[in-house]
């Protein structure tokens, strides 16, 4: 009788260390030298989503142009070990095995994290300004578009048919959102036609507090770095 309560209380306690979420210490994306980190928005993803698809859309750049890249993820688990976990460009990850933080680290965002497609009103690092569709030569303003989507989820796959229009016809196009962060400084995140867009970076996204002031930049405006 005591060696069966012995052995159930050990499968208890197994079972508890598996269910505990890891903590993510740091996170970096790109392959071989051509890594960059991106602690900060891979928490703020796992905040806002239970499972999403990963590659140059979830953090707004290409580390690496023409090579297969991989996210590596350094965790601290049960009895605080930590590990490495390396996941290749398209994985689907699921966020609900890791420790929700928000994007700083600290803040007060619950383990779930919040329901998809309704992050937190003062979640995300940047602001929304303006979100222009096409090429150099011909793009068309798709700020409203994108606000209505934004309302209904917080990840989706972008082209011609998302917004209606083909604003470039036989060219590959791009979607361009140009942005502030939250200290003031400006930055542009460049999506591919057929990208999978993840709004759960922009501040207030599912709300659509964001690209209503008046907007002087253009298609190539070197005033928003990438």
């Amino acid at each position: 009788m005591i060696a069966s309560a012995t052995v159930l209380c050990a499968v208890v306690l197994a079972s508890t260390a598996l269910a505990q979420p890891y903590e993510i210490l740091r996170a970096d994306y790109g392959a071989g030298s051509q890594r960059r980190d991106v602690t900060a928005q891979f928490r703020q993803v796992v905040c806002s989503q239970t499972r999403f698809r990963m590659g140059n859309s979830t953090f707004g750049f290409d580390p690496s142009p023409g090579n297969k890249k991989s996210l590596r993820v350094y965790v601290r688990g049960a009895r605080g070990r930590e590990t490495m976990q390396e996941f290749p460009e398209s994985s689907t990850i699921d966020g609900s095995q890791y420790l929700c933080r928000g994007a700083g680290g600290g803040g007060g965002y619950p383990p779930g994290g919040y329901p998809p497609g309704r992050p937190p009103q003062g979640g995300g690092q940047y602001t929304i300004e303006r979100a222009l569709y096409g090429t150099d030569r011909n793009n068309v303003d798709v700020t409203n578009r994108l606000r209505e989507l934004a309302a209904r989820d917080v990840t989706f796959r972008m082209g011609n048919s998302t917004f209606g229009v083909d604003p470039d016809p036989g060219r590959v196009k791009t979607l361009r959102i140009y942005s502030r962060e939250r200290s003031g400084r400006r930055r542009l995140f460049e999506y591919r036609e057929s990208s999978t867009i993840d709004g759960s970076m922009f501040i207030g996204w599912g709300q659509g507090n964001w690209g209503r002031d008046p907007w002087s930049g253009r298609w190539n405006d070197n005033n928003y770095p990438r």
